[in-house]
């Protein structure tokens, strides 16, 4: 099997192994699973949770002697964030591997040049043989930059970090056909070649009520990284070999193939990074144009503005009935774009004085939805 990067994506349930502490001989074994996984050629990275736990572990505090306010998840989380890199370098230390932290919110990938840097030090990581350990700053994320759970920023780190594949370890075995825990008859699905609404109805809630995440999250990550062409697997982390096993391509737990054909690495800024500033309401003929023609998006076909943006911000791309057909970077601020509107292409810089080109969105800044 080719040399590929692989992302390990641990929930806090495969952590504690559904308990209120860190189960280190659970985390060992995963351990020595990752150490085969790079002996045999492999990049690892790892993103986990676990540090509310952790610093919950730490203080001998229990859900019920400490209010699950945003500020004491902060706080355990600031301590607990210390303790969980100490136990994962002492046991990478074991298999003589190092560890390196990223501690990331969405603050760092909505920001085109921040994106880049982060990209950059992944690289460097991996390129001196390093794990990264990906967790979410949550001691200092607001309800503003978090990313939300770590299922949706595995996914980005799939993305940082150009990777093949994206393990999601969690408390479940795959995605089933019914809920398994009150539902006999529920089938393990093996594979979903699309997530549409049908699969999207089978996600229920975490089955430990520990971490943030659920199977709808896990979806989420799974689309977002498929369409920038990296296979999923949502399974056990508890499975017996599951990391090896998977990283020889065996079948284990859901399979999420990737899309046909990737995105570049600017459009997977463009769909996984920022959350769209505003949008702007197309006619008919730039919306045919852009989906059917693979157009850039003209000001000439732009109907309406709405919200507020700044030159280099991703923006909604409507159509007249307002339903969103792509994303893409704006060549020009809100308050320039309402004076261009509906023009001609010639007419922009005598219209403002300047320009940015002819073209609203370019067709590299664009991405279909």
């Amino acid at each position: 099997m080719s040399k590929q990067t692989i992302v390990v994506k641990l929930g806090t349930s495969v952590l504690t192994s559904g308990t209120s502490k860190l189960d280190r001989a659970h985390m060992i074994e995963l351990v020595r699973q990752c150490a085969l996984l790079r002996k045999a050629g492999h990049q690892l990275i790892v993103v986990t949770s676990g540090a509310i736990a952790a610093g919950r572990e730490h203080l001998s505090l229990t859900h019920g002697n400490i209010a699950p306010t945003i500020a004491n998840k902060q706080m355990l989380a600031a301590v607990g964030q210390s303790r969980l890199i100490q136990v994962w370098e002492s046991l990478f230390s074991i298999y003589d591997i190092h560890v390196g932290q990223m501690l990331l919110t969405r603050a760092d990938l909505e920001d085109r040049e921040r994106f880049l840097n982060a990209k950059d030090m992944l690289k460097a990581l991996l390129n001196h043989g390093i794990v990264p350990i990906i967790n979410e700053n949550d001691a200092v994320a607001t309800a503003e930059i978090k990313v939300g759970d770590n299922d949706n920023l595995s996914a980005l780190a799939a993305i940082l970090g150009e990777a093949d594949k994206l393990l999601l370890l969690t408390d479940q075995p795959g995605l089933f056909t019914a809920d398994p825990r009150n539902n006999p008859d529920a089938k393990l699905i093996e594979e979903v070649a699309e997530i549409d609404a049908s699969i999207r109805s089978l996600a229920g809630d975490s089955v430990s009520g520990l971490g943030t995440g659920g199977m709808a999250t896990k979806l989420q990550a799974a689309e977002i990284a498929g369409r920038a062409g990296i296979e999923v697997v949502i399974a056990a982390g508890h499975s017996e070999n599951v990391i090896t096993r998977l990283s020889e391509g065996k079948s284990v737990g859901t399979r999420f193939p990737p899309t046909n054909s990737p995105l570049e690495n600017r459009k997977q800024w463009i769909l996984a990074g920022p959350p769209p500033h505003g949008e702007l309401v197309l006619d008919d003929g730039a919306c045919k144009a852009v989906v059917e023609r693979g157009s850039s998006l003209l000001p000439k076909g732009i109907t309406a503005i709405n919200g507020e943006f700044n030159r280099g911000d991703v923006v909604r791309i409507v159509n007249p009935q307002g339903v969103e057909i792509a994303r893409g970077i704006c060549r020009y601020p809100a308050k320039d774009m309402n004076l261009i509107k509906g023009l001609h292409s010639e007419q922009i810089d005598k219209t403002l004085g300047y320009g940015y080109g002819s073209v609203a969105v370019h067709r590299d800044d664009l991405v279909l939805k």
